[in-house]
């Protein structure tokens, strides 16, 4: 069964008014504090003397969010606080947001729809922009004295990859004829969903990878796809709903069209990273995202992109479990995390911002290069706007249009160019231009040897 968002029939919260459903949002949050510090810190009782085990802070999260919704759905009936005979000036509504048509502080009816909807959390709520960034300045204090962040991950190409069962070619037929004699690996994560009449595969190494990236994120899933499937892809990633819980954003929660963006993420964008294959879908957030090599597994994703070499399933093989994408970005992330959070910096916490230091580790990449690229770029190209000189030079490396004796490589599709005739002669590199994708992927100057460039076959 699709999990489906519901609110909680548990919930301790019983208001006896309807005069401050922001109110009952903080004290939510203050909750969220104080399970994150039993889970840091040991066992402690809260307020309801409630002990937190293990691993349930985002659990919390999860029902304070649904708390919030309850409780407004327990007393949006009844009369407002700017009713009880007290001042008109003094009990002015702000209108912190709406739910079902209501102000959720005052319960009048709200007829425009101002602010943003946040569907994924209820199918109701809409947040005025101010209330917005009022909780994500006070989740953020309340993240950064548990010494995380947040991280958004993209689901296809980046944690799993998926297919029709229509589009299984003959060769891939193995993956559900043969699925007692596939390897342990492959089959623990090899899903057949026929409600969806679909195959999921999940990226090798995921499961590693989210248990040790919810220790320094709150996390959330955030997908071009519709919410069925992302909610079912959930169910794969994180059977125990402990690392994303409400946090599951979906193609009709984007307030733009074809478009993502962080304005439906209850995180400052200052301590937000992002990991996607595709850059073109966030437009407005390219300083926090970390581009990732795509994962194609099956066949028809391979062709989708272009691709005419057989797929990793058709050749009965895999991503790396150790040195694969996601075991690489993770150690990015660790390293970003551990600069972040450095003690030794004297600058206030909250001042402090996550894009600055993906900057910083991105341009140690290719520090103390400078590039000239010779025949890569198309006749009367303007050189600074192609994307080989724009992933070069924020990977650290100085580019150039002409030779001197500071040139460290020459990035060419063709060893007969005076230009990489030059490289060989005065003992500089001679790289092809996926010299710097792999390295941009990898996040590290890979081995120049192995990025040879041949003679065209035109001369």
């Amino acid at each position: 069964m699709i999990y489906q968002m519901s609110v909680a029939a548990d919930s301790p919260v019983h208001s006896s008014s309807s005069d401050d459903f922001a109110s009952i949002l903080d004290a939510e949050l203050d909750t969220i504090s104080d399970a994150s510090a039993d889970i840091q810190e040991g066992a402690e009782e809260e307020e309801d003397n409630d002990v937190v085990e293990e691993g349930d802070y985002d659990l919390k999260f999860d029902r304070a969010k649904r708390r919030k919704v309850e409780s407004y759905e327990n007393v949006a009936d009844l009369p407002s606080s700017s009713s009880q005979g007290s001042s008109p000036e003094k009990n002015k509504c702000l209108h912190p947001g709406v739910y079902a048509g209501m102000c959720m502080k005052c319960g009048i009816k709200m007829d425009d729809e101002s602010g943003v909807a946040f569907g994924y959390i209820h199918k109701n709520l809409r947040l005025a922009n101010d209330e917005v960034s009022r909780l994500r300045e006070k989740d953020l204090k309340k993240l950064l004295h548990h010494k995380k962040l947040y991280l958004v991950l993209d689901l296809d190409h980046t944690l799993l990859n998926s297919t029709r069962l229509v589009d299984v070619t003959v060769e891939e037929g193995y993956l559900i004829n043969q699925r007692d004699a596939l390897p342990d690996t492959l089959k623990r994560d090899l899903f057949r969903l026929e409600s969806m009449q679909m195959i999921t595969k999940l990226r090798p190494f995921v499961h590693t990878f989210l248990k040790s990236a919810s220790n320094m994120f709150e996390m959330y899933i955030y997908t071009m796809g519709e919410r069925p499937y992302a909610l079912e892809m959930a169910k794969l990633l994180d059977p125990g709903d402990v690392y994303f819980n409400s946090r599951i954003i979906a193609q009709g929660d984007c307030t733009q069209r074809h478009q993502k963006g962080l304005d439906i993420v209850l995180g400052q964008e200052s301590a937000v990273l992002i990991l996607d294959d595709t850059e073109a879908v966030w437009k407005k957030h390219k300083e926090n995202l970390i581009l990732m090599e795509r994962y194609h597994f099956f066949s028809s994703s391979s062709k989708h992109f272009g691709f005419d070499s057989k797929s990793l399933s058709e050749l009965r093989s895999d991503e790396s479990e150790s040195d694969g994408a996601l075991a690489t970005v993770l150690r990015v992330l660790l390293r970003i995390h551990s600069l972040f959070f450095d003690p030794g910096r004297d600058d206030n916490l909250m001042d402090r911002d996550v894009r600055q230091v993906l900057k910083r580790v991105r341009e140690e990449v290719l520090m103390g290069c400078k590039v000239v690229f010779s025949r890569v770029f198309p006749t009367n190209f303007q050189a600074e706007q192609h994307h080989l000189w724009k992933m070069a030079m924020q990977l650290g490396a100085t580019c150039s249009m002409e030779l001197d004796s500071s040139v460290t490589h020459v990035v060419s599709l063709d060893a007969g160019t005076d230009k990489s005739r030059w490289a060989v002669h005065e003992n500089k590199f001679l790289v092809h231009p996926r010299w710097i994708e792999a390295s941009n992927y990898l996040w590290k100057k890979q081995p120049e040897e192995n990025f040879p460039v041949s003679q065209s076959k035109n001369k």
